[in-house]
């Protein structure tokens, strides 16, 4: 076997050489890695110890005892691992044979799972087909089902052109056979008129009574087959009321009298053109309005003295809460207006304003009249030319001469009373009494004088109290809203006033034509930049319709600006729905839904166009302020009645595009040398003379279409008028000439009128008031801004309105005040309102304020419901609208 070094290699492993082998083995390095035993190394430490110790005689010995110990280290180390290595090895074994039996039971298993999972593959493979087939079939299914529903939305689409273009055609067939059968009943009465006066004469005529021929009947004829076809409704359109009507006429004057008929009859002797006006008047059923009543507001204008005072004290402190609670429950505002004693004189124009403004003027006096005061007392109580009502409140006292002037303005007022309404108190008594009888007769006088109570209702009621009265008058049972229609009055005098002419006879020529025009004709449609005048031509051109042929009847509404009252389809619809109940005196109920509204419209005009013996005009103007105005004025579309047409007045840059194909009718600016003396005359109307070098800059000024504009030079003769009675005419007179348009003049009037405010506190609350009616639905009252400021006087805020209202600003409109001009709502706008968080302040100012009227109060007043439930809706708070 060799000895033991043989088994050891120069690099410390173990060489073991495989002797077991039949072909002499291989050597194979092995590495010792297993550590010796402990006791082993110890031992073998032991003697190499011993050993070193001998000395050096005994090396050779030593080194030999170490080689037998190292052989034998070696052997029993080798045996040690080959003994573990065997019990691991058969532990791994177990391991792996146990591994491997599970690991087989494993693959049988997912072997079994693969099989189960491929036998439902298929089936779901199988069903994925079936369904995927289905799923096409279905496809195939709902794309021949939508090109069905679409070929059948194309053919609706076509009938219903189809029927709509019959439906136009058949009235256009309608309305020229109506204007032809109108034709015949024309020369028919002419041929009787005729007839008449040759009878007259003595002239022998064919009687028909002495005639055979079924001629004779053509009147009945006609008149039954005439109503039994149009009776029929063709395509649901409306009976041909038109021709049916004017062969069945329930106010047939002459036509009856000069038929050959009843020579006889009761109107032979009216002419048919004074029939007319007779029959056009009986059907003029508008409300008659004060001419006390200024804007829907009882103004009470309160003048006094110092030896008055403790009276006027009283009365704004005890009564006038009453009157205007009053005046509130009918649905007027009531203004105690009074100005403090004026001794600089500084409010003589406004002042004499309020008097002209004013309902009823009430004097407090006692024994003296002031000179200062002599000039209103004159103006209000001698110069009324209208008859307003008028009262003195004379404070006698024993001991105390009443003087001259005082006396001699009570002669003249005694004189004048039983003319002009004036009634006078004298009083000797406390000055409390002398109030209350004061209060009792301004009640009584509001009552019966300026609001128009009958004294009926007076005796029914106790003077004093409370109860509400209607707001609404009964006009032939019809539900008439009576503040709409004053609204619509006071803008109706609000375009017709202008002094100046524009040089419209140009225009009013076109008109003319419209109306002489034969049927049927589409609307005509007056266009025009914002400010051309377009309001003022159609306002002028009605006032002379109205002098020149009062057979005509006019139904016009004037818009304001977008998404107020005046600008909502439903109410515009009504109004003149209402108009043409009236007029065709009806009495039948109408429906408060604006669908049917505007369903019933076309019906009624169409009624009304059969009974009515001229020409119906319906005027809108500014209907492209209306939202959705093509949605909701569809009837403008479709043909109209012989005997109707219809005006329209837009702005070129809002006009509906479907309308523009209509006739038109464009509104050019001034001439320069009409705007040039438009601009002149205003300063002459005030005694302000431009020099020539200010005349040629105006003419060079005015070359161009902004600075031509109707408003434009209207604006800036205002402001040069203004600038000259204050003595500052060429420094506004640069200023204007900078601004090019009508938005800039607007801002330069904003900041002239700031630039005259006495202080900062009067141009921070000129700011706040026309943020507030910026912001408003209608608009607001003077009482509201009272409550809204109450440290303002009287006196500061008429003096403001006053300027606004002068520089065309401000108008008033059904008592409130509003913006005259879309154009100067926008500068306001511009100007303080860029900022939104400014605009929902001012808006959430209102909205506390009418909330808290609503509480303080127990009932609910028509401003409220007018101007909460927007203001809420546009500060987008609409869950307060459910409380």
């Amino acid at each position: 076997m060799g000895t033991a070094s043989s088994l050891v290699s120069p690099t410390g492993g173990e060489v073991i050489e495989d002797t077991y082998g039949a072909g002499g083995g291989e050597a194979c390095e092995i590495p010792v890695e297993v550590k010796p035993k402990a006791r082993l190394l110890r031992s073998s430490f032991r003697r190499g110890a011993a050993a070193a110790g001998a000395g050096p005689g005994s090396l050779p010995r030593a080194a030999g005892a170490a080689g037998l110990l190292g052989a034998s280290f070696k052997s029993t180390g080798s045996s040690v691992p080959e003994l573990e290595y065997a019990a691991e090895y058969e532990r791994l074994k177990k391991e792996y044979e146990i591994f491997r039996v599970s690991k087989n039971q494993e693959l049988l298993s997912m072997g079994r799972r693969e099989a189960k999972l491929d036998t439902e593959n298929k089936r779901l493979r199988a069903e994925l087909q079936a369904l995927q087939k289905t799923y096409q079939k279905i496809l195939r299914e709902k794309e021949s089902a939508l090109e069905a529903k679409y070929q059948a939305m194309e053919r609706a689409a076509t009938f219903e052109h189809d029927r709509d273009k019959v439906k136009r055609q058949f009235k256009i067939f309608r309305e020229t056979k109506e204007n032809e059968i109108q034709d015949l009943l024309r020369a028919k009465r002419e041929l009787e008129s005729k007839l008449q006066r040759l009878q007259a004469q003595g002239i022998q005529v064919f009687d028909p009574g002495e005639s055979d021929s079924d001629d004779n009947c053509t009147d009945v004829t006609a008149s039954g087959t005439q109503c039994e076809y149009w009776a029929g409704g063709a395509l649901g359109s409306e009976p041909s009321l038109g021709s049916m009507m004017q062969l069945q006429q329930s106010f047939r004057g002459p036509e009856l009298a000069h038929s050959s008929v009843d020579v006889e009859g009761p109107f032979a002797n009216v002419n048919r053109d004074d029939w007319d006006v007779a029959v056009a008047s009986l059907l003029q059923v508008t409300p008659l309005f004060s001419q006390s009543l200024w804007s829907n507001t009882v103004r009470c204008y309160l003048i006094y003295t110092d030896e008055t005072q403790t009276e006027v004290d009283l009365f704004l402190k005890d009564y006038s809460p009453k009157l205007k609670r009053m005046c509130e429950t009918m649905g007027y505002f009531f203004h105690a207006i009074y100005f403090p004693i004026d001794v600089e004189n500084r409010y003589l124009t406004i002042r004499k304003w309020e008097i002209e403004k004013s309902s009823l003027v009430i004097l407090f006096i006692h024994s003296t009249l002031p000179s200062l005061l002599v000039e209103d007392c004159e103006e209000a109580f001698l110069r009324n030319s209208e008859g307003k009502p008028r009262l003195i409140y004379h404070r006698l006292e024993d001991g105390k001469v009443t003087s001259d002037s005082v006396q001699q303005l009570i002669d003249q007022v005694c004189n004048l009373k039983k003319a002009h309404k004036a009634k006078i108190i004298d009083h000797s008594g406390a000055p409390a009494e002398g109030v209350y009888k004061t209060y009792i007769c301004v009640e009584k006088t509001i009552k019966q004088d300026i609001l128009g109570l009958e004294s009926t209702d007076l005796e029914t009621k106790d003077l004093g109290t409370e109860e509400s009265i209607p707001e609404e008058d009964d006009f032939g049972d019809v539900l008439w809203d009576i503040h709409d229609e004053q609204e619509q009055m006071e803008a109706f005098q609000q375009a017709s006033n202008s002094v100046h002419e524009l040089g419209f006879e140009k225009y009013y020529q076109r008109l003319n034509d419209l109306v002489a025009a034969p049927a049927p004709i589409p609307p005509l449609l007056v266009s025009g930049g914002p400010g051309s005048g377009k309001s003022l031509l159609l306002s002028k051109w009605i006032q002379l319709q109205q002098k020149s042929s009062p057979s005509i009847l006019i139904l016009s509404h004037f818009v304001g600006r977008p998404m107020s009252t005046s600008s909502e389809s439903s109410l515009i619809i009504k109004r003149l729905t209402l108009k043409l109940m009236q007029h065709s005196w009806s009495v039948s109920a109408l429906t408060l839904d604006p669908t049917k509204l505007l369903e019933e419209f076309p019906r009624w005009l169409e009624k009304l166009s059969a009974r009515h013996q001229g020409s119906i005009i319906i005027i809108i103007d500014s209907i492209d302020q209306v939202q959705q105005v093509e949605k909701h004025m569809k009837w403008l579309i479709d043909p109209l009645p012989v005997n109707v047409r219809v005006i329209v007045s837009v702005n070129v840059e809002t006009c509906p595009a479907a309308w523009r194909l209509w006739p038109t009718l464009h509104l050019d600016p001034l001439n320069p040398k009409d705007a040039k003396s438009i601009i002149i005359a205003e300063c002459h109307s005030v005694d302000i003379k431009l020099s020539k070098e200010q005349e040629k800059k105006l003419e060079r000024h005015c070359c161009c279409p902004t600075t031509c504009n109707a408003l434009y030079v209207t604006l800036f003769g205002k402001m040069m008028a203004h600038a000259g009675k204050r003595g500052n005419l060429d420094k506004i007179l640069h200023q204007c000439l900078q601004c090019q348009d009508t938005a800039s003049l607007y801002r330069l009037v904003l900041h002239s009128i700031q630039e005259s405010m006495a202080s900062d506190v009067e141009r921070e609350l000129m700011r706040q008031i026309l943020c507030l009616i910026n912001v408003s639905h209608n608009g607001v009252s003077e009482s509201e801004l009272m409550e809204l400021y109450p440290e303002t006087p009287w006196a500061i805020l008429t003096s403001l309105i006053y300027s606004l209202h002068s520089m065309r600003l401000l108008t008033y409109g059904c008592g409130l005040l509003r913006f005259q001009h879309l154009q100067a709502w926008e500068t306001v706008r511009l100007e303080y309102m860029e900022d939104a968080t400014v605009i929902s302040s001012y808006r959430q100012k209102l909205i506390s304020y009418f909330t808290l009227q609503l509480s303080g109060h127990d009932r609910v007043t028509w401003r409220t419901a007018d101007e909460l439930p927007w203001l809420v809706q546009q500060q987008g708070e609409d869950t307060l609208l459910s409380c």
